[in-house]
């Protein structure tokens, strides 16, 4: 029944969650003059109409995987215009960057409530931390119901931010590597991913592989900085 209650979760916030990073991604394409997301009805919290563009990403995945591997996985896309980021290769950079920082700012206010918990006395640092359960309380079963929610939360997007930040593509760190490069090196890089479909699977692999070895790290310094006054990992 646990396990069956973290599905729900990570589900829940997995959707949420991916909702705000596409719909930041589109926002801003949006201020930087690409309206294709927008007419696409991607600059919205409403999860719909980033379910309409993909269902098997955002439903069947991680639905599937939140059951089997008790951790969600799947994928979402916000369109832009491959022209707009040749001609502004610095704002799709930025355009990039906004998904990621989304999610940042979701694992923020997460971990900002969980702060206010315990200062109010309804949450406590637990004596052991695990992906999602990072927080304790003895208030009562709402309480708890809802240490369990910001705990998702929080563990959820501190993941998503940290792979999709990895510069490899086809992930959003990949998509800010121009902000670095000249004009004419950004449109050759740009050209080049375009150009090659098959470095995105090749990226993708990779990205796995070299995020299963920085995933503790990283999980448990976000950890760190919710809890400074304890030691984990």
């Amino acid at each position: 029944m646990a396990e069956l209650t973290d599905a729900i979760v990570y589900y829940a916030v997995f959707l949420l969650s991916t909702t705000l990073h596409e719909a930041a991604h589109a926002w801003a394409a949006m201020r930087g003059g690409d309206l294709t997301a927008y007419h696409g009805g991607q600059v919205s919290l409403d999860p719909r109409p980033h379910i309409r563009r993909e269902p098997f990403g955002m439903v069947v995945l991680p639905i599937l995987t939140s059951l089997i591997a008790h951790w969600p996985i799947g994928y979402a896309s916000a369109p832009y215009d491959p022209r707009w980021a040749r001609r502004h290769p610095n704002r799709a950079a930025l355009m990039a960057l906004a998904g990621p920082a989304g999610n940042l700012l979701i694992a923020l206010v997460a971990a900002l409530l969980i702060r206010a918990g315990m200062l109010l006395g309804v949450f406590h640092a637990p004596q052991q931390i695990s992906f999602g359960h990072i927080t304790a309380s003895d208030a009562g079963s709402a309480w708890s119901a809802a240490g369990t929610m910001l705990g998702g939360f929080f563990s959820v997007n501190v993941v998503l931010a940290a792979f999709n930040l990895i510069p490899l593509p086809p992930l959003d760190g990949s998509g800010a590597v121009p902000l670095v490069l000249s004009k004419t090196a950004a449109e050759r890089y740009q050209d080049f991913i375009w150009s090659t479909p098959a470095i995105g699977f090749i990226g993708m692999f990779v990205a796995w592989r070299l995020f299963d070895a920085v995933f503790h790290p990283i999980f448990f310094g976000a950890v760190g900085l919710l809890y400074p006054e304890m030691t984990y990992g």
